[in-house]
């Protein structure tokens, strides 16, 4: 793992950047809503991705004078349009790196970072060939949703009733390959035994299934 700092306009963000020997992809997370590169939960589904021979890049999408106000007024965690932006100067980081300037990318969004991932999909489509999304808020990325190009695949707890049919919504508004799998018994975070195993072994197959193959 590297650490490295990556140039968004006015900010510079913080991230770790994994590249497995061999490696053909690179997956770029956006983490949700008051979370960081350092989510317990994004680095485990890291290392599985890293042990299928996939890149990672956990990286921060809010600068830290960014999070100390956010805490107290959230007004940054939801502003989709501003993480999404974030992850397109990260995308472009990569594409200008040497050891991961010609790797396939794909996003990895969790909460509200899903939708900043999909809205950054839809602007870059010549760049992100597909998006995964955790107990995702697809429905939150609006008028992108039907520009978007790249496939995309939407992981839901069975319990998360609300969050299934915000997935379920978004779906329905979406024009390219969109898969939905639900894990019976799951609640938002993936808490349960076994859950999260589930959601990081579904997104490396669908990692290695659409970034890799020829």
């Amino acid at each position: 793992m590297t650490e490295v700092q990556v140039p968004a306009a006015r900010a510079v963000l913080s991230g770790n950047l994994t590249i497995p020997e061999n490696a053909m992809a690179l997956v770029l997370f956006a983490h949700g809503s008051g979370s960081s590169r350092h989510s317990p939960r994004n680095q485990f589904v890291a290392r599985t991705l890293n042990r299928a021979g996939l890149g990672t890049l956990l990286f921060d999408l809010l600068t830290p004078e960014e999070e100390a106000v956010d805490v107290h007024t959230r007004e940054h965690r939801f502003n989709i349009n501003l993480l999404a932006e974030r992850l397109v100067h990260a995308t472009k980081w990569a594409r200008q790196q040497k050891e991961t300037c010609d790797l396939a990318i794909g996003y990895f969004g969790s909460s509200t970072g899903a939708a900043a991932a999909l809205v950054a999909a839809a602007e870059l489509p010549q760049d992100v060939g597909t998006v995964v999304s955790r107990g995702g808020r697809p429905d939150l990325a609006g008028d992108a949703l039907p520009k978007v190009q790249a496939s995309t695949f939407l992981i839901v707890g069975g319990n998360d009733d609300i969050v299934i049919e915000l997935n379920a919504m978004a779906r329905d508004q979406m024009r390219c390959e969109v898969r939905v799998e639900i894990i019976p018994g799951a609640t938002h975070l993936f808490e349960e035994p076994g859950a999260l195993e589930q959601v990081a072994n579904l997104a490396s197959d669908w990692f290695l299934l659409h970034l890799t193959r020829k």
